[in-house]
């Protein structure tokens, strides 16, 4: 039986990377599917992310920062999947205002509209391993302090303290997920601004070198976006989940520079630079992170399948067919 069958789901950030992908997983289950997505062109929304399913979603263009807009939207739905946020550490630093705004103060906007409008339904929020900062060891597991080296980490904590704490005090049930890099089909690959592996994509197909910060030793694990979304469908299921914090992540770590020659191999011409990191991108940088994600096999019998070398020629095959979809030639 699937879990989601005639069940009401809103989705923000429901036209980016992550919620286009998870909708269509939705849907397969039988889900009725709201998506709510902003647009804003320096964000992840893309509508060409739904072109095959957009007769079968409901979208809705709006801000999450738009409380009018979003009390109308949380009522009567069975879930929440809380994937809107502004991922650019570099703009956070540039424009905190912003940042705060959308990943912070939203996210208390809609958990006391479900409180008031809907105490009923189950909220997933989508948090990230940035929280962290620097590794004081490793693997990383949900016991590790939590010092974020930028305003981005800094704001979505807030965001996904928000959410264990309305789950305490209000019963409100949420949980919250730390995604590790996730990497697939429908990403914002036309900048940096959601992942390095983005660009490094485009200027794969774009024949131009990939430009690797550093010595390239850097470590990295990484998750396919089915195995991301395999791990948010469990936790809006499993109400052990309920309050608690899992960090996501993979078996397989790699080597910024190893992975460069990893894409290198799998069928484009190609090649590859070391270049000094930037400054404002040095500040910043969290040196090697790969999580322990043993918290979520255990408690809710997640385990990432899709081996690296598999999703990544997956994703390259589907960026060189749509390509011209996601960045102007």
């Amino acid at each position: 039986m699937n879990s989601y069958s005639g069940k009401n789901i809103l989705i923000t950030g429901g036209l980016g990377f992550i919620g286009s992908n998870l909708a269509r997983a939705l849907l397969s289950q039988g889900a009725n599917v709201t998506l709510v997505d902003s647009l804003i062109p320096q964000y992840g929304g893309n509508i060409f992310n739904i072109h095959d399913i957009c007769d079968d979603v409901t979208v809705n263009i709006c801000d999450v920062r738009d409380s009018f807009a979003m009390e109308h939207l949380i009522q009567g739905k069975d879930y929440l999947f809380n994937l809107a946020g502004q991922t650019s550490h570099l703009d956070s630093m540039e424009d905190p205002q912003t940042d705060l705004d959308i990943n912070a103060a939203a996210h208390l906007s809609i958990l006391d509209t479900c409180r008031k409008e809907n105490p009923d339904i189950k909220i997933v929020f989508a948090s990230t391993r940035q929280l962290y900062g620097k590794p004081d060891y490793l693997p990383v597991d949900e016991k590790h302090p939590t010092h974020p080296v930028d305003v981005n980490g800094i704001n979505k904590l807030a965001g996904e303290q928000y959410h264990l704490l309305y789950n305490s005090v209000y019963n409100l049930r949420a949980c919250a997920l730390r995604l590790t890099n996730t990497y697939g089909p429908r990403m914002r690959v036309k900048d940096a601004r959601q992942t390095f592996l983005g660009i490094w994509i485009r200027l794969l197909i774009e024949k131009k070198p990939i430009k690797v910060f550093g010595d390239g030793l850097q470590l990295r694990d990484f998750n396919y976006v089915d195995d991301c979304v395999k791990a948010l469908l469990l936790a809006g299921t499993k109400d052990d989940a309920n309050g608690k914090v899992y960090n996501l992540g993979s078996t397989e770590v790699i080597g910024l520079k190893d992975l460069a020659k990893l894409m290198i191999s799998l069928g484009l011409d190609g090649n590859y630079e070391l270049v000094p990191f930037p400054p404002e991108r040095k500040s910043i940088d969290i040196g090697d992170y790969y999580s322990d994600f043993s918290l979520i096999t255990n408690e809710l019998g997640w385990l990432p399948t899709i081996k690296l070398r598999n999703g990544l020629k997956q994703t390259l095959d589907y960026y060189v067919t749509n390509h011209s979809h996601y960045w102007s030639e």
